[in-house]
């Protein structure tokens, strides 16, 4: 027989259940909720109360993150762990968070849809979390630290090919998927009891008050809902906070491509009388019931709504016993731990041997006999190879947690080091396109000077051509300077009217222009008659 104290803490409340595994049977000793104002006392007080000091202590994750992650299915475990490893890493760079400071768990499930991949659920927290709650529990015997969203499922009574969402509304509500026994997703919601249990202490000013009337409300079905403000004027601040959950899980239901069987309604706010009843008026094919932790019978002397109210706390202790995914375990393993089971037996000092019904006498006085000379022996020698191996253990342990540090310290500089080059490059950058935005300038300054030290040269140069040109029979009438951009220069086209009494004079001008490229890309209309003149007009651009 095997026990364990399962506690559920979150601000000011702590939820509690005592369980015992016989074989396959389990049964809850003792349980309750405790509001507190100092942690460590109210932890004493339930370890006192529940005579659990020697037993195993199973204790809930808190702050924790939630990440999914794709992978081949044919890879071999080594490589898994790397590729999840990689992916976490990455997802640290792209948030800015530093690996090294978040211990990590993961589970595996099967992705719907494609056979070829499973899907990793990544569970991760900060370690000062995870220190903070072994400061918190002290010298207390702490086996499991878990987070709730994949402990909860444990008390449920899941078949195979189910597939269920577990709504659980404590402090922050966590939604859990279940797909063919197998967690599938976790999701974490702002919105729980925290948001309602705030708003009535603030009004009632009593964390206890306030959790009691919670536990008295009752909602009312659509037939009813004439009645509730009159009888609870709580109901204000308890809606809106329902209804936000409820249609986030609704909008989830609907965009899934699961068929989802049941909805599990657990945690603080699900002892409200009749929220079953108002979640299902959300959902047309899923049954919405509370749930009910599978191995708790009907007693007249207790009421299953007591057994509800602590169902974290319960799913937390079961998580002690050996349920659950064991993976998800953010305890790291201390000395005894990680001793064979035989070395930690209790040596039982005056008790009655079973078979025999003889008393070991422990006792030094007096000679002793065979059996004990052996007991003595064998004590002596587990207890200097017990010495010897904590000696070198916590030696070595020390060792790691030194160069941890150093690696640690080395990382921080390393990455503030990088933040530091990171910085001065983009400021390099921002200068290079400064400048290139400076050269551009110059450029296109010098381009428009040379431009225009071109055009103002350019006219007089093309008189004096033309003069040396020019037949005497031919006369010009008009010259035209027009500025033109083709691509991305300015060219100066210029159109030449002129008029002779003979064609081939005007032939000789127009070839003439041409061969002394006094023009480009030349070109003229034919002569027109006017008189005693014949008339043309020469077109072409400057060189």
């Amino acid at each position: 027989m095997s026990s364990c104290l399962g506690l559920y803490i979150e601000t000011n409340v702590i939820k509690y259940a005592k369980v015992t595994k016989e074989r396959e049977n389990l049964r809850i000793e003792s349980f309750g909720i405790k509001f507190y104002e100092k942690v460590g006392e109210a932890i004493k007080q339930v370890v006192s109360e529940t005579y659990s000091y020697n037993i195993p202590i199973s204790v809930n994750l808190s702050e924790e993150m939630y990440n999914y992650f794709y992978m081949f299915s044919l890879l071999n475990k080594s490589d898994l762990k790397k590729a999840i490893d990689t992916e976490f890493e990455s997802y640290c760079y792209d948030k800015k968070l530093n690996k090294n400071a978040y211990e990590t768990r993961y589970a595996l499930s099967n992705e719907i849809g494609d056979r070829d991949k499973i899907k990793v659920i990544h569970v991760s927290t900060n370690k000062t979390t995870i220190n903070k709650i072994m400061q918190t529990m002290g010298e207390y015997k702490v086996s499991t630290i878990t987070p709730i969203g994949t402990s909860i499922a444990n008390i449920g009574s899941i078949k195979p090919k189910e597939n269920i969402i577990i709504i659980n509304m404590e402090e922050e509500t966590t939604v859990s998927t279940i797909v063919n026994q197998k967690i599938y997703n976790i999701d974490k919601m702002q919105e729980g009891a925290g948001d309602v249990l705030s708003k009535i202490v603030a009004k009632e000013n009593s964390y206890s008050k306030a959790y009691e009337i919670c536990r008295n409300s009752t909602i009312y079905t659509m037939e009813g809902k004439e009645l509730q403000d009159e009888e609870n004027e709580y109901l204000d601040f308890i809606m809106p906070t329902l209804y936000k959950i409820v249609t986030k899980v609704q909008e989830y239901v609907n965009n899934s491509t699961i068929k989802f069987d049941k909805i599990y309604l657990t945690g603080t706010l699900s002892v409200i009388n009749n929220i079953d009843l108002y979640f299902q008026e959300f959902f047309q094919t899923e049954k919405c019931e509370v749930l009910k932790p599978y191995f708790v019978t009907e007693n007249i002397k207790i009421n299953v709504k007591d057994y509800i109210e602590v169902n974290s706390a319960i799913a937390i202790a079961m998580q002690g016993l050996g349920y659950g995914i064991k993976s998800m375990n953010f305890k790291k393993p201390t000395l005894l731990d990680q001793l064979p089971e035989w070395l930690k037996l209790d040596v039982g000092f005056g008790k009655k041997d079973g078979k025999s019904g003889k008393k070991f006498n422990m006792s030094m006085s007096g000679k002793l006999d065979m059996t004990e000379r052996w007991l003595a022996r064998i004590s002596a020698g587990v207890l200097m190879l017990t010495i010897l191996y904590s000696g070198f253990s916590i030696f070595l342990d020390n060792r790691i947690n030194a160069k941890i540090d150093e690696a640690q310290e080395l990382n921080d500089y390393t990455d503030s080091q990088i933040n530091l080059a990171d910085t001065d490059i983009e400021m390099i950058k921002a200068k290079a396109n400064s400048y290139d935005q400076l050269r551009k300038n110059l450029e296109d300054i010098s381009q428009k000077i040379e431009e225009d030290l071109n055009a103002k040269g350019a006219i007089p140069n093309l008189l004096m051509s033309l003069a040396s040109a020019i037949p005497n029979d031919v006369q010009i009438t008009e010259i035209e300077n027009i500025v033109e951009t083709q691509g991305n220069k300015n060219v100066q086209k210029i159109t030449i009217r002129a008029q002779s009494k003979y064609y081939d004079e005007l032939g000789y001008f127009k070839a003439k222009i041409k061969e002394d490229n006094i023009l480009k890309t030349v070109t003229s209309t034919q002569g027109q008659k006017e008189g005693e003149f014949v008339k043309i007009v020469i077109e072409g651009v400057l060189p």
